[in-house]
């Protein structure tokens, strides 16, 4: 029975070695199949966010949150709505981004309103070619007046009939400016190189116009892309000239542009003495006041738009409830006149700072409400988005100049 017993046992032994034999390549071929893998993750740290925010934080002085003297609209009638309003066409409003091109926005829309009136084509026009054509004249202007000229966006309605006469004008789907996946204009790093590299020329007294002009020209392809010398509308080839010329068909001089100020003559074209107006045009007509209006209701009247030009930044002005009204604290309505436009203008509290597009009308209570389309921000908040409503005493007060085909002031006032 012993000699069974250690067989047994005996057996049993080969039989478990043989076992490991047998499952040891299995297990090693299993350890090796396994593998470990990379991940992409973004590092995170909440403890030493924590930190960084109380560094930043400690001894910084907290904003104190200023507030702004306005006019209580709350039981003002205003309309509420684009009904029953007159309006020319138009397209959707559009806003400039982080921009202060509104002169060019606001231009460009009346424009296109203007090729509708005359010719019934409902075209979309390039705000940025014109802004580009614009940077290239200051940079010119800079150097040959030896740096004392001003270098901003600001610019003012007449300066698109200059560049178009100048660059011509391209559709908006040939050239918008804008960067792929970009949904608004930003040209606030733009205008900082163009001021800073012209600032360096003056710096170093180096007035090579031909290279600054290329060198602005780099900065601006660089942001805005660089523009098309030809493009294809309804299957034909066009230039920017023979866009404007030919298929547009709009004639430059055909546009006037009227003042209404009294440091200047009445019935004669003077310069219109704003930082904005920088190339110190003087082709503005300059109107009493009563005049003026006079002009403008009539224009709307009889289907044309205004580009409109002056102050927005007052107490009267009410972006929930899109609003430009002047309030009696200010000034009754029956005192708005020349003088009282002129005291504003001089002492500073009316500023030329914003231009818009003047599209339609309507009565109420024996005086006109004015609808205007808008690029600027805050029109975009509340509906109807990218317009406002303004009062005819804004418009009397605070609205500085505008420009209109010369056709709308036969009658009125003779131009050339």
């Amino acid at each position: 029975m012993k000699s069974y017993h250690l067989k047994g046992c005996r057996m049993k032994k080969i039989g478990f070695i043989l076992l490991v034999v047998f499952l040891l390549p299995v297990i090693v071929l299993s350890q090796e199949k396994k593998k470990d893998k990379g991940i992409f993750v973004e590092p995170k740290s909440s403890f030493w966010d924590e930190i960084q925010k109380a560094t930043e934080e400690f001894g910084k002085k907290k904003p104190t949150q200023e507030k702004a003297f306005v006019v209580d609209l709350g039981a003002f009638d205003a309309p509420k709505s684009l009904e029953g309003f007159s309006a020319v066409w138009h397209n959707p409003p559009t806003s400039q981004g982080n921009t202060n091109t509104c002169w060019c926005f606001s231009t460009i829309s009346f424009f296109e309103s203007e090729v509708y009136r005359l010719y019934g084509k409902k075209v979309r026009l390039s705000e940025a070619y014109t802004v580009y054509g614009e940077y290239l004249e200051r940079a010119k202007r800079f150097v040959r007046e030896r740096g004392n000229s001003a270098v901003a966006e600001g610019s003012e309605a007449n300066a698109v009939t200059r560049d178009w006469e100048l660059y011509g004008c391209v559709p908006w789907e040939a050239y918008s400016g804008l960067k792929p996946g970009q949904k608004f204009h930003d040209h606030s790093k733009l205008i900082a190189e163009v001021a800073s590299y012209l600032d360096h020329l003056k710096s170093a007294n180096a007035w090579n116009e031909e290279e600054a002009v290329e060198t602005v020209q780099s900065i601006l392809n660089h942001h805005l892309g660089v523009p098309p010398e030809t493009f294809t509308v309804e299957g034909k080839e066009y230039t920017p000239q023979s866009y404007l010329h030919d298929y547009l068909m709009i004639h430059p001089d055909d546009y006037v542009d009227v003042l209404s100020i009294m440091q200047q003559p009445f019935g004669q074209q003077v310069e219109y003495e704003v930082p904005d107006n920088w190339w110190h045009n003087k082709d503005y007509y300059n109107l009493p006041l009563e005049t003026y209006m006079k002009i403008i209701k009539n224009a709307l009247r009889r289907g044309y738009s205004l580009s409109l030009g002056g102050d927005v930044s007052e107490p009267g002005k009410n972006a929930d409830k899109k609003v430009f009204m002047i309030p009696t604290f200010d000034i009754p309505s029956d005192s708005i006149d020349d003088n009282a436009r002129q005291f504003r203008f001089s002492n500073g509290t009316t500023t030329d700072d914003h231009g818009v597009h003047l599209i339609g009308y309507k009565e109420a209570n024996g005086k006109d409400w004015f609808l205007i389309k808008d690029s600027g921000s805050s029109s975009f908040n509340k509906d109807p988005k990218g317009y406002y409503f303004l009062t005819e005493d804004y418009v009397k007060l605070k609205m500085m100049d505008f420009m209109v085909h010369k056709d709308a002031l036969k009658g009125i006032v003779e131009v050339k």
